[in-house]
């Protein structure tokens, strides 16, 4: 998939875990998995704003696009 999620990039560089931020975006730790590892086919943009809310980022910091050769 061309969609990349920098997600553990960012949680990294702010010291978070995964768990941490489902809670603060009210998101199940399972569904954030998902997100993570790149297996998500979808997202809302109110999860999108909340993420970048709580990890003070743009979408743009944790979303990529890889075109595939």
């Amino acid at each position: 998939m061309p969609i990349t999620v920098k997600l553990d990039d960012l949680l990294h560089a702010r010291r978070m875990t995964l768990t941490e931020l489902a809670e603060k975006v009210d998101i199940t730790l399972a569904n954030l998995s998902i997100l993570k590892t790149g297996k998500a086919k979808a997202m809302r943009f109110s999860t999108l704003e909340a993420i970048c809310q709580v990890l003070e980022c743009q979408p743009g910091d944790l979303l990529g696009y890889q075109p595939e050769d």
